[in-house]
C-alpha cells in the first residue's frame, strides 16, 4: 500500500519519490465547514526523464468510467520502467461525486466555468486551485467523460484535429470517432491548451456505472499515447479506424410526449431518414423527426420522457473540412 502524500498549497512533482506510485491527498480549498475537500491524486513517477501526462476523470461527478480506466492504467506501469511521470486526478470533481451528480456543489458545471477564478464562486475557486497547482504542470492531458444521465454516449475523442500533435495523440485512443472541437469556454481541454498543453477529452460511455469493454479500450488508448512519446515502451495497438467528423450538434424535439428512436448508437444516417418519433400517452403519433443532413450518432437519448426542447440525438458530420482552432 502506498503511502499518503498530502499536498496542500503546492504541488511539486520532485518532491514524490522516482520509480514509484504514490497517492496522494489534494487539500486546496475548503468546504463549509472549514475542512479542506480531500482530491485525489495518482502520482507515477519514473526513475527516468519524460513527459507528464495528465490524466484527469470525473469532472462531472457522476461520469464513472473514466475512475476506472485511470485505476487500471496505473495498475499496469512499472515506474522503474517509466520515464516520465503519469498524474493522474480519478474524482475531479469531489462534492458531484459524493451526491451523485454531474455539477459541483453550488450547482455549477465545473466543465463550464475554466479556468475559475481565485475570489470568485465555490466552484469557481476550486476549479481554479486545480488548475493552476496541478493541471498547469503536465505537458499533456487527457480528460475522461461520459454521457450524463439519460443518454449514452460512442468511444469519441473531441480534440483539435488541426493541431497534428494533438490529433496524433487522438489518433491513437482506439476510439470509434474523432470530432473536431475546439472546446468551447470555460472547459478543461480549452484551459490546458491555454497553458500550451495538448489536450484531449474522451467520451468513454454512459454514467454512473462501469463499462468493462470501453473501459479497457481506453485504457489501450492511453497506453498507446504513453508509447507513442516514448514513456514507455510498447507495441501500439489501433483496432480500427476511427470516423472523423468536422463538426457536431444535437437535434432536439419541439413537440412533448414520448420519445422513441429510430436509430442505433454510431449508425450512419442519410438526410432525410427518420431518427426519432414522438407519440401521447395514449400511443398516438405526435411527430416524426428526420435527420437534417447525413452523419453518425456520436450520442443519444435514452429517456422516453420528453419535453419540448429535449435532446434526441448528437449528429457528427463526417468530414475533414476543419482548421485550426485560436488560442
Amino acid at each position: 500500500m502506498s503511502k499518503l502524500f498530502k499536498i496542500s498549497s503546492i504541488f511539486d512533482l520532485d518532491a514524490f519519490p522516482k520509480g514509484a506510485v504514490t497517492n496522494a491527498e489534494a487539500s486546496l480549498v475548503q468546504d463549509s465547514f472549514g475542512r479542506p475537500y480531500a482530491i485525489p491524486v495518482i502520482v507515477v513517477r519514473g526513475s527516468k526523464p519524460g513527459p507528464v501526462l495528465g490524466v484527469t476523470a470525473a469532472v462531472h461527478g457522476n461520469e464513472l468510467n473514466g475512475i476506472k480506466v485511470i485505476h487500471k492504467l496505473v495498475q499496469g506501469i512499472d515506474p522503474e520502467q517509466l520515464s516520465g511521470a503519469i498524474v493522474a486526478v480519478p474524482v475531479f470533481n469531489v462534492p458531484g461525486f459524493i451526491r451523485h451528480q454531474r455539477e459541483f456543489s453550488d450547482g455549477n458545471d465545473l466543465n463550464r466555468i475554466m479556468p475559475g477564478k481565485e475570489t470568485g464562486t465555490e466552484a469557481q475557486q476550486y476549479a481554479h486551485a486545480i488548475l493552476n497547482k496541478i493541471v498547469a504542470q503536465f505537458t499533456y492531458l487527457i480528460d475522461l467523460h461520459t454521457a450524463s444521465f439519460g443518454r449514452i454516449n460512442s468511444l469519441y475523442i473531441r480534440a483539435d484535429l488541426a493541431d497534428p500533435k494533438t490529433r496524433k495523440l487522438a489518433e491513437l485512443q482506439n476510439a470509434e470517432i474523432l470530432l473536431h472541437n475546439c472546446g468551447t469556454d470555460g472547459t478543461l481541454r480549452s484551459a490546458a491548451a491555454r497553458f500550451g498543453i495538448p489536450a484531449l477529452t474522451v467520451e468513454v460511455g454512459n454514467p454512473q456505472l462501469f463499462q468493462e469493454s470501453m473501459i479497457q479500450r481506453s485504457v489501450t488508448g492511453i497506453l498507446n499515447v504513453m508509447a507513442h512519446l516514448e514513456m514507455i515502451e510498447r507495441e501500439i495497438s489501433v483496432e480500427s479506424e476511427p470516423n472523423i467528423c468536422s463538426k457536431s450538434y444535437w437535434i432536439y424535439t419541439n413537440a412533448g410526449g414520448i420519445l422513441e428512436m429510430s436509430v442505433a448508437l454510431r449508425a450512419i444516417v442519410e438526410e432525410g431518414q427518420e431518427i426519432a418519433r414522438v407519440t401521447d400517452c395514449y400511443g398516438t403519433l405526435v411527430k416524426t423527426y428526420h435527420a437534417p443532413e447525413k452523419g453518425i450518432v456520436i450520442g443519444r437519448s435514452t429517456n422516453p420522457v420528453n419535453a419540448s426542447g429535449a435532446r434526441i440525438l448528437h449528429l457528427g458530420v463526417l468530414g475533414e473540412n476543419f482548421s485550426s482552432c485560436p488560442i
